[in-house]
């Protein structure tokens, strides 16, 4: 990934962030983002839609990026090929705010920067490279417009007729080198990693200095009962894939590492990510779950130490009052390490951030304001 770049900002991110037009957020202004965010908000409020502006954004506009968020949600539409075999593909039209003829461009990026990103169909088609638009009018096809940084590419998408409504598919995009410069992120969802992606992650910091993150983190839960760990590699006579195996004092044989809970699986996986997210971005989706509510304050000690000394950006979502709670405890610990809360609200279709100072945290920290 030699071409990966810092998200913005010198300090390695993105200080605000505005999003318009994406999926079911029509307009949001996020004033304030720290070096880690915390958003939380009611179910269905739209902090998943702001993780996933956040991926695209940091991916560029690239067609595999969008291909996942679409299908991560099962937003895909069928037709039949030229065999009349039946296909899916990502649903592109989901990427836009309103599903009609007259809706606008998405539009990702800081509050104010002149650094956004836009995504847009493209009516006229005078401005698509030539090699193109002989192409687009043979096949039918409609174009996605991407726009980073004075840099424009494009996507033709190849209209296919089906009894019941007109679908898109993906032919070919412009030469992977006009694309911009994207940014290393690292997306977690809300489960555990699965044993094969949690070993790749292992094996790029393995015997390296930032090997002791991951260790740190099981030692959260375990103590100083953790010695080692280690990426093992296939056994086709047991069904097994590569997979993270932990040594404990006083145990003779390695134990999988999924045999210690979903808790430590996942704090594990925190922390991997963010031993190979240097200088990027990192998403972590429902950031409480499998961790126990007496560990959040020590999980969000981690979080944040380890997002400053690699230079991570990190936003993640919450609904859960004891990570919140644990959340603000550590960001009051590091005061030179801004750790923010955010609120998403949604009222009549229309979204707002509110953001909460250190201040304000402790406040509701110490007299269980409800904040969510």
């Amino acid at each position: 990934m030699s071409n990966q770049v810092d998200v913005g900002s010198a300090r390695g991110g993105l200080d605000s962030l505005s999003i318009s037009g994406f999926r079911g957020i029509g307009q949001l202004e996020i004033p304030r983002l720290g070096r880690v965010t915390l958003l939380a908000g009611k179910n269905g409020v739209g902090k998943t839609t702001v993780l996933e502006a956040l991926r695209v954004y940091a991916a560029r506009g690239r067609f595999d990026t969008l291909r996942e968020v679409l299908s991560r949600r099962e937003e895909l539409t069928t037709f039949r090929d030229e065999d009349g075999d039946l296909v899916s593909a990502p649903a592109l039209e989901r990427l836009f705010h309103q599903n009609s003829e007259d809706r606008g461009p998405v539009a990702i990026g800081p509050v104010g920067a002149g650094r956004e990103l836009t995504i847009d169909d493209i009516e006229d088609i005078s401005n698509v490279p030539r090699e193109l638009i002989d192409f687009i009018e043979d096949e039918d096809a409609k174009v996605l417009g991407i726009v980073f940084g004075g840099v424009r590419f494009f996507y033709p998408w190849s209209r296919s007729t089906s009894t019941r409504r007109r679908l898109w598919r993906p032919l070919r995009s412009s030469k992977q080198e006009s694309l911009p410069p994207l940014t290393r992120c690292e997306s977690l969802g809300p489960g555990p990693l699965g044993s094969q992606d949690l070993a790749t992650l292992l094996d790029e910091v393995a015997l390296t200095d930032d090997e002791t993150l991951a260790i740190e983190a099981l030692r959260l839960v375990f103590g100083d009962r953790v010695d080692r760990v280690a990426a093992v590699g296939e056994d086709a006579s047991l069904g097994l894939s590569r997979r993270v195996v932990v040594k404990l004092t006083n145990y003779p044989n390695p134990v999988p590492l999924r045999s210690l809970g979903d808790g430590a699986t996942r704090m594990f996986g925190v922390a991997l990510a963010l031993a190979n997210c240097r200088h990027g971005i990192l998403l972590i989706d429902e950031a409480e779950n499998g961790i126990h509510y007496s560990l959040q304050s020590k999980f969000w000690n981690m979080v944040l130490r380890a997002a400053d000394a690699h230079n991570t950006q990190v936003v993640a979502t919450t609904h859960s009052k004891d990570c919140i709670n644990g959340f603000a405890a550590a960001a009051l610990a590091f005061p030179n390490i801004q750790g923010n809360l955010v609120r998403i609200d949604r009222h009549n279709g229309s979204h707002r951030a509110v953001d909460y100072s250190k201040e304000e945290l402790e406040t509701a920290a110490e007299q269980s304001i409800e904040v969510r």
